[in-house]
């Protein structure tokens, strides 16, 4: 395989390769982490919103920023087929995703006395795989087509992914 195939590969085919849609998410979730980051400072130093307010609206347009780029750029398959239910649980995996990182922070900063910003580092590492993980599974992983399964009686039940 050449470069240009390689490169290729890993940017511009559709796949549905876990190992592509990880190399990928990484730079999905470092957008999202600079529009999170960027409204932030934006809202909060330059416009003067109170920062749990500007934290709150930059998480979300974060969100929604990470949403686009999976649902675009790294996810192939859907397991959903609506679009605001895919969000709804997309979002709520995020959610989830804080929920984790509050809960990381405090027991590696609160209870083992690490540094906030070691105790960071750690939390986004797992965080990631869960956000990563968690999504593809709930929400991006192939629909199984033609699946036949044997109902009580004996005979045959086709699926054909649905």
């Amino acid at each position: 395989m050449t470069f240009k195939e390689l490169l290729n590969k890993a940017f511009k085919e559709n796949t549905d390769n876990t190992f592509i849609q990880l190399f990928r998410y990484v730079f999905v979730g470092g957008t999202a982490f600079i529009v999170d980051y960027g409204v932030l400072a934006l809202l909060n130093k330059a416009l003067g919103v109170q920062y749990l307010l500007a934290a709150g609206i930059s998480f979300i347009l974060g969100l929604i920023a990470n949403y686009m780029l999976s649902v675009t750029w790294v996810f192939n398959s859907k397991t959903l087929d609506n679009r605001y239910v895919e969000f709804a649980v997309f979002a709520v995996i995020g959610i989830v995703g804080l929920g984790l990182n509050e809960l990381i922070m405090y027991l590696f900063t609160g209870k083992l006395g690490l540094d906030p910003l070691v105790s960071k580092l750690i939390s986004t590492a797992i965080v990631f795989f869960w956000n990563f993980f968690a999504r593809k599974i709930a929400l991006f992983s192939p629909r199984r087509k033609d699946i036949t399964v044997e109902s009580p009686d004996g005979s045959d039940i086709e699926n054909n992914g649905k």
